[in-house]
Protein backbone atom coordinates (compact mmCIF):
# COMPACT_ATOMS: atom_id res chain seq x y z
CA UNK A 1 0.00 0.00 0.00
CA UNK A 2 1.29 3.39 -1.00
CA UNK A 3 0.86 6.40 1.62
CA UNK A 4 -0.58 9.51 0.47
CA UNK A 5 0.73 12.51 2.56
CA UNK A 6 -1.99 15.42 2.05
CA UNK A 7 -4.37 15.82 -0.47
CA UNK A 8 -3.10 18.79 -3.13
CA UNK A 9 -0.31 20.22 -1.38
CA UNK A 10 3.08 18.71 -2.93
CA UNK A 11 5.05 21.71 -4.80
CA UNK A 12 6.04 18.91 -7.69
CA UNK A 13 5.40 19.77 -11.00
CA UNK A 14 6.20 18.78 -14.59
CA UNK A 15 6.60 20.67 -18.13
CA UNK A 16 5.25 18.29 -20.90
CA UNK A 17 6.74 20.10 -23.36
CA UNK A 18 10.61 20.01 -22.08
CA UNK A 19 9.86 16.20 -21.57
CA UNK A 20 12.16 13.77 -23.62
CA UNK A 21 10.61 10.44 -22.41
CA UNK A 22 14.43 9.38 -20.42
CA UNK A 23 12.30 7.92 -17.94
CA UNK A 24 14.87 9.17 -14.93
CA UNK A 25 11.83 10.40 -12.71
CA UNK A 26 10.44 6.93 -13.56
CA UNK A 27 13.85 5.62 -12.09
CA UNK A 28 14.37 7.37 -8.92
CA UNK A 29 10.97 8.31 -7.05
CA UNK A 30 10.61 6.12 -4.26
CA UNK A 31 7.13 6.26 -4.41
CA UNK A 32 5.79 5.90 -7.68
CA UNK A 33 4.70 9.16 -8.40
CA UNK A 34 5.84 9.22 -12.23
CA UNK A 35 4.69 6.80 -15.06
CA UNK A 36 5.96 7.06 -19.18
CA UNK A 37 2.95 7.38 -21.41
CA UNK A 38 2.97 7.92 -24.68
CA UNK A 39 7.39 8.44 -24.58
CA UNK A 40 6.49 11.56 -22.23
CA UNK A 41 6.30 11.36 -18.27
CA UNK A 42 3.23 12.07 -16.87
CA UNK A 43 2.44 12.52 -13.28
CA UNK A 44 0.52 9.50 -11.75
CA UNK A 45 -0.65 10.59 -8.55
CA UNK A 46 0.71 13.58 -7.04
CA UNK A 47 -0.52 13.18 -3.37
CA UNK A 48 2.15 9.73 -3.50
CA UNK A 49 4.58 13.22 -4.03
CA UNK A 50 6.73 13.76 -0.50
CA UNK A 51 9.11 16.51 -2.15
CA UNK A 52 12.43 14.86 -1.63
CA UNK A 53 13.88 16.49 -5.46
CA UNK A 54 15.47 13.22 -6.54
CA UNK A 55 13.18 13.81 -9.98
CA UNK A 56 13.79 17.47 -10.30
CA UNK A 57 17.52 16.83 -9.69
CA UNK A 58 17.52 14.13 -11.67
CA UNK A 59 16.14 15.58 -15.03
CA UNK A 60 18.44 16.55 -17.41
CA UNK A 61 15.84 19.07 -19.27
CA UNK A 62 14.64 20.59 -15.98
CA UNK A 63 11.03 19.26 -17.00
CA UNK A 64 9.92 18.62 -13.61
CA UNK A 65 10.69 20.97 -10.89
CA UNK A 66 9.52 20.83 -6.86
CA UNK A 67 10.36 22.91 -3.97
CA UNK A 68 12.46 19.69 -2.17
CA UNK A 69 12.12 20.02 1.87
CA UNK A 70 9.22 21.94 2.27
CA UNK A 71 5.31 21.77 2.69
CA UNK A 72 3.50 19.78 4.57
CA UNK A 73 5.14 15.98 3.32
CA UNK A 74 8.01 17.24 4.94
CA UNK A 75 6.00 18.66 8.15
CA UNK A 76 5.23 14.62 8.24
CA UNK A 77 7.96 13.01 7.71
CA UNK A 78 9.95 15.00 10.43
CA UNK A 79 7.36 14.31 12.76
CA UNK A 80 7.58 11.02 12.34
CA UNK A 81 11.63 10.87 12.52
CA UNK A 82 10.80 13.13 15.65
CA UNK A 83 8.11 11.56 17.39
CA UNK A 84 6.37 15.37 16.88
CA UNK A 85 3.15 16.34 15.83
CA UNK A 86 3.40 17.15 12.17
CA UNK A 87 3.37 21.07 11.82
CA UNK A 88 3.90 22.32 8.32
CA UNK A 89 3.38 26.20 9.47
CA UNK A 90 -0.13 26.82 8.45
CA UNK A 91 -0.89 29.86 8.64
CA UNK A 92 -4.49 29.12 10.47
CA UNK A 93 -6.60 30.45 7.67
CA UNK A 94 -6.75 26.46 6.19
CA UNK A 95 -4.54 27.06 3.63
CA UNK A 96 -1.85 24.42 4.23
CA UNK A 97 1.36 25.12 2.78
Amino acid sequence: MKHRYLKNVATLSLTAEKCVGCGRCTEVCPHGVFEISEKKAVIADKDLCMECGACAKNCPVDAVSVEAGVGCAYAFIMGWLTGSEPNCACSGDNECC
